[in-house]
C-alpha cells in the first residue's frame, strides 16, 4: 500500500508535466515557428524481489518524465508579402550571434536591419554571416538559395550583399531552446553542419512567408484529455491506498 501511494504520486507529477507542456503548446498556437514539446516518459525501477526461482528480479514502480525535447515537424507557410518576413521550408537553422559572442539559431521569423546595419533578428540579434545592409537601401531581396541583394537609392540594379547558410544538426531534437525562437546547440544535439540552401538535404528560404507553429490543436486537445484521465486515475490510487491504510490503522486487537 505504500509503494500505491509512491506510483500514484508518480503518475500525477509526470502528468502534471504533460499538462504543461501541452499547455504552453495551445498558447504558442499561434507563434511564429513555433516547434511544439513533447514529453518523454519511462517506467521507475523499485526495489528488488525474489522471484519464484529465489532469484532477485527488480519490479518497476512508477513513471517518470524523462524528457521534454521539441518536434521540429516543418509549420505551415503563410504568406506576408513583407520584405522581412523569412522562412524556412525544409530543413535547417539560420545561425546568429549572441550577445556573448556565442552561437545561437533560429528558425527564421520577422528580420529588421539593426542598430550597426546588420541584416538580424527581432531581437536585434544578427544573422551569420553578417549581412550588411546600406543606410539607403530601399529594398531587399533574398532568394530561396540564400543570396542576399539590394537595391539602393538612385540604382536600379540590385548589388551583393552577401550569402546566407543554413544549418544542420544530426539530432535537432536535443537542441536548447533559449526562447524568442532561439535555440543553442549541445552535445546531444551533434555540431552544427553549415550548406547553401537547399544543398545536401537542406530547406530553401521563402522571403514573404511566415512558418506558422506545428501544433496542431485537435492533437493536443485530445493528449490534454488523456492527459487529466491519467491523472484523475492516479489520484484514485492514492485516494484507495489511503483509505485502505487508514482501515489498517483502525484494525483492533
Amino acid at each position: 500500500m505504500t509503494n500505491a501511494l509512491a506510483i500514484g504520486a508518480t503518475g500525477m507529477h509526470a502528468q502534471q508535466l504533460q499538462v504543461d507542456a501541452i499547455a504552453n503548446n495551445l498558447a504558442n498556437v499561434n507563434t511564429p515557428a513555433y516547434k511544439k514539446t513533447r514529453v518523454v516518459f519511462t517506467d521507475l525501477v523499485g526495489r528488488a524481489l525474489l522471484d519464484g526461482a529465489g532469484a532477485q528480479a527488480a519490479t518497476t514502480l512508477g513513471v517518470t518524465a524523462t524528457s521534454a525535447g521539441k518536434l521540429f515537424d516543418p509549420g505551415e507557410l503563410r504568406k506576408t508579402d513583407a520584405p522581412l518576413d523569412l522562412a524556412i521550408q525544409g530543413d535547417g537553422f539560420l545561425e546568429i550571434a549572441m550577445p556573448d559572442g556565442s552561437r545561437a539559431y533560429t528558425r527564421g521569423g520577422t528580420l529588421k536591419v539593426n542598430a550597426d546595419g546588420q541584416l538580424a533578428t527581432q531581437a536585434g540579434l544578427p544573422l551569420k554571416p553578417g549581412i550588411a545592409i546600406p543606410d539607403n537601401a530601399e529594398a531587399i531581396v533574398i532568394s530561396a538559395t540564400g543570396r542576399v541583394q539590394v537595391r539602393v537609392a538612385g540604382q536600379s540594379a540590385l548589388a551583393e550583399a552577401g550569402q546566407l547558410e543554413l544549418v544542420r544538426f544530426g539530432n535537432a531534437q536535443e537542441l536548447l531552446p533559449q526562447g524568442g525562437n532561439v535555440y543553442r546547440a549541445t552535445e546531444a544535439s551533434g555540431e552544427p553542419q553549415a550548406t547553401r540552401p537547399g544543398e545536401e538535404g537542406a530547406g530553401t528560404l521563402a522571403q514573404g512567408y511566415l512558418e506558422g507553429s506545428n501544433v496542431k490543436l485537435v492533437e493536443e486537445m485530445v493528449q490534454l484529455m488523456v492527459a487529466q484521465r491519467a491523472y484523475e486515475a492516479s489520484v484514485k490510487v492514492v485516494q484507495a491506498s489511503d483509505e485502505m491504510l487508514g482501515l489498517v490503522n483502525g484494525l483492533r486487537r
